[in-house]
């Protein structure tokens, strides 16, 4: 795998800009990764793990560019919690480790690069240096991952029966009839149809 500098790198150019949030992405997978055992992640292990991000910021791009995994190719869940956090599994030896960003390396930040006035900035270049200790937590956990989430070809499609749309990957609902539906339609859209 690629240094942490030639990462940051590559995650800056695909998030769009340099932030705190890309060097904590970086570090982040970079330890994911290391604990689950996966040092090729974008070559010949690209098929053995698979992570859980637990929010939908800058960290985020970072561990996609770092891993490799995308939602698209099913590598990648996206779980709305808020938290700035990921989970890494190793699908062939169960492994699996969560790294949490530590929310009080924010004020460590000073102790780290006080001559920088600018708050911002002085998180960017204090979470390069800081230890991954004082800047995250990492727990070992049990991750059971359903058959349906795996990469891979769906396991099934059927056809909603109230509005036509096909499902994928076991995502259907049975309605109060017993009917096939969508979630949407089971549950209610977040778009009104014009």
């Amino acid at each position: 795998m690629e240094n942490f500098e030639q990462l940051l790198e590559k995650s800056t150019a695909v998030h769009g800009h340099i932030c705190a949030g890309q060097v904590i992405g970086v570090r982040l997978a970079m330890i994911g990764l290391r604990e689950i055992g996966i040092d090729d992640p974008r070559g010949g292990q690209r098929k053995d793990f698979y992570v859980l991000v637990e929010i939908d910021r800058c960290a985020t791009d970072a561990i996609q560019s770092v891993t490799g995994c995308t939602l698209g190719k099913r590598s990648l869940k996206w779980l709305d919690y808020g938290i700035m956090a990921a989970t890494f599994v190793n699908l062939k030896t169960g492994r699996a480790v969560r790294v949490t960003a530590r929310e009080e390396a924010r004020e460590q930040a000073a102790k780290y690069c006080p001559e920088i006035s600018d708050r911002a900035k002085q998180q960017l270049e204090a979470y390069r240096l800081m230890p991954e200790e004082e800047l995250f937590a990492v727990q070992p956990v049990r991750v059971e991952v359903p058959q349906e989430d795996l990469p891979g070809k769906p396991l099934r499609r059927v056809q909603c029966q109230s509005c036509g749309d096909w499902v994928q990957d076991c995502r259907e609902v049975s309605g109060q009839k017993g009917e096939t539906l969508c979630r949407p339609c089971a549950h209610g859209r977040y778009y009104q149809v014009i």
